[in-house]
């Protein structure tokens, strides 16, 4: 096709609008264009997170300057926490909590997560020599001792994901909703740092407990800091600094752990998730034992499991660990006069109290409880009768009575 140029004598040509130079001239302040002020919310809001990184590497750690670096690494937090909230949206995968409990198989791309899933679970997730093979989360269910665990296959994560890159924050929101964290490498990615990391930098604190600490927020007073547990590497000077950054300036903060800024911040965020992890070794099957070995004195202080999710080597033994880490038991109901199953057991958290069964088997049948007899472990005698509170253990077998019916 002929191309047809038309011109247009009565129009001048175009200049180019050198913006800065005649700033003054259409009222824009001096200085407006070389300051950035063109830029985006979210541009200037890593600007100034990089700002303060460098000025917190640059800041030697004493006592003089504690309170400084303090007052910056709240800031910064907060600055972090605001630029993952303007990034947040597109597409999502609707995975809901499933069965006793989650599993969540978290991984850089290609070792090994989607065989692990098809090997463990009845799921057929896709299989690649590739990166990036899977490109969602897909849930399986793994049945075992009893108990019915949802195993998530989730994409693989890579540097950047705490930022967004490679559909980073979509994989990690799953990782946040996860009773135990199978932290997933191979005998040739074994670098554990970029899981941890971008775990860390998005909130997710990987056999860790949560802050022994206690606030109770007042009307008038200021900031009154008590420390348990002694001695403290922070002084209380920071502590309220920090405090007086998230906004709180009259409450009272009890302090039962030695504190540290890090801790307090993430006390005081209030949004961060604190899982169990294991770490899963695969392919193991390529190297010698003696290389095994090696590789785990590297991992020492993990929980390291080798395994060949393609050899099916060690799968046992995981799901054992698995279990256990749940913090899993399993009682037997046992009905009025009669022998409780031992084919179906109620699987509960371990620890939990006869109110909890109630709550498993119909959410209102708390109102109606009038007692239980429980044999096994917890009992002080067979048959013990016991309230709603009563603490139960692993194998005991329970009959419940209720206003209704019951006697």
């Amino acid at each position: 096709m002929r191309q047809v140029r038309q011109s247009s004598p009565s129009l001048p040509l175009a200049r180019p609008c050198h913006a800065a130079s005649k700033a003054s001239a259409i009222g824009v302040p001096k200085g407006f264009f070389s300051r950035g002020a063109l830029k985006g919310p979210l541009t200037m809001l890593q600007e100034r997170i990089r700002e303060i990184e460098e000025e917190i590497r640059r800041t030697p750690y004493n006592k003089a300057s504690q309170k400084h670096i303090g007052k910056l690494k709240a800031r910064l937090a907060k600055l972090r926490e605001d630029a993952r909230g303007r990034r947040r949206g597109g597409r999502t995968d609707d995975i809901r909590k499933a069965g006793n409990a989650t599993v969540a198989l978290v991984g850089l791309p290609s070792v090994g997560k989607s065989t692990l899933l098809n090997q463990i679970t009845e799921t057929s997730s896709n299989v690649g020599s590739y990166d990036f093979t899977t490109l969602r989360a897909v849930p399986g269910m793994l049945e075992h001792r009893g108990a019915r665990i949802q195993v998530l296959d989730l994409p693989g994560l890579t540097w950047g994901a705490s930022r967004g890159r490679g559909r980073g924050r979509e994989v990690l929101s799953k990782v946040r909703i996860a009773d135990l964290l199978l932290l997933m490498i191979d005998v040739e990615r074994s670098d554990l740092s970029t899981l941890a990391s971008e775990l860390a930098a998005s909130g997710i604190r990987v056999n860790e407990d949560p802050p022994r600490l206690s606030l109770t927020r007042r009307d008038r007073g200021g900031i009154t800091v008590s420390f348990v547990t002694l001695p403290q590497a922070m002084e209380e000077d920071t502590v309220r600094e920090i405090m007086s950054e998230f906004g709180i300036v009259n409450a009272e903060l009890a302090v039962m752990e030695r504190l540290t800024p890090e801790r307090l911040i993430d006390f005081l965020a209030g949004n961060r998730v604190y899982v169990p992890g294991i770490v899963v070794l695969n392919k193991v099957d390529l190297i010698t034992q003696a290389e095994v070995e090696r590789r785990l004195t590297e991992l020492r202080g993990w929980t390291v499991l080798p395994i060949s999710a393609k050899e099916a080597w060690g799968l046992k033994e995981l799901l054992e660990v698995v279990y256990s880490r749940l913090s899993l038991m399993r009682v037997y109901l046992r009905p009025p006069g009669g022998k409780a199953s031992a084919q179906e057991p109620l699987v509960v958290k371990e620890g939990a109290k006869v109110s909890d069964v109630c709550r498993v088997i119909h959410g209102d049948m708390a109102k109606d409880f009038r007692h239980a007899k429980v044999w096994g472990q917890s009992a002080k005698f067979p048959g013990q009768r016991v309230g709603i509170d009563h603490r139960l253990e692993e194998g005991d077998r329970i009959t419940i009575v209720t206003g209704i019916g019951g006697r």
